[in-house]
């Protein structure tokens, strides 16, 4: 968790200091009390890591099923609202925003919820459902419903959402008289 702190203090420009990011950041919390919860599901302690992560969803304000799988340095931004699915798969360096759903579309067994590749930005109130693929390097924007597979390095807007390829910037410096 030490290294996800640095990592969040790294990414966030309004963190201060490593200290205020351990003591204060939701998301941070939310994620130790998944570790927890998920090592008590994966050991087929099914209501003791309900319980848990009920707790952390009163504490934080995330709700992280004890099933779902995250990656490494995942950052939840503000986290208010974030709800991650039993089945959703959560790659490493990736940032969430407040009021994200990585959901379901149908009651089914299997795989029902999202995969999320590694370095992926969700903007504020995303809304991914069902059991499609968020490639590498993708970025959600705010207020997007996903329901359709995203390719490496697209951004996805709107409702529903559409992926174009992300265009580099190119920053034109201008002389000063």
């Amino acid at each position: 968790m030490f290294a996800t702190a640095k990592a969040i203090q790294r990414r966030d420009p309004a963190a201060h200091s490593l200290l205020e990011v351990l003591l204060t950041y939701s998301g941070l919390h939310a994620l130790t009390w998944h570790r927890f919860s998920h090592w008590l599901y994966q050991h087929h302690f099914y209501l003791a890591a309900s319980l848990s992560a009920h707790w952390a969803k009163k504490i934080t304000g995330i709700e992280i099923h004890p099933g779902a799988q995250i990656g490494r340095q995942l950052f939840i931004d503000h986290g208010a609202g974030v709800v991650i699915g039993e089945t959703a798969i959560v790659g490493d360096n990736v940032t969430i925003l407040h009021g994200v759903t990585l959901g379901s579309r149908h009651a089914t067994n299997g795989r029902r919820h999202p995969q999320v590749g590694n370095n992926v930005l969700i903007g504020a109130h995303a809304q991914i459902l069902g059991p499609i693929t968020i490639h590498d390097n993708a970025k959600i924007g705010a207020g997007a419903v996903v329901l359709d597979d995203v390719a490496a390095g697209h951004t996805a807007v709107g409702i529903p959402a559409q992926a174009q390829p992300q265009h580099p910037v190119k920053i034109v410096q201008l002389a000063h008289n």
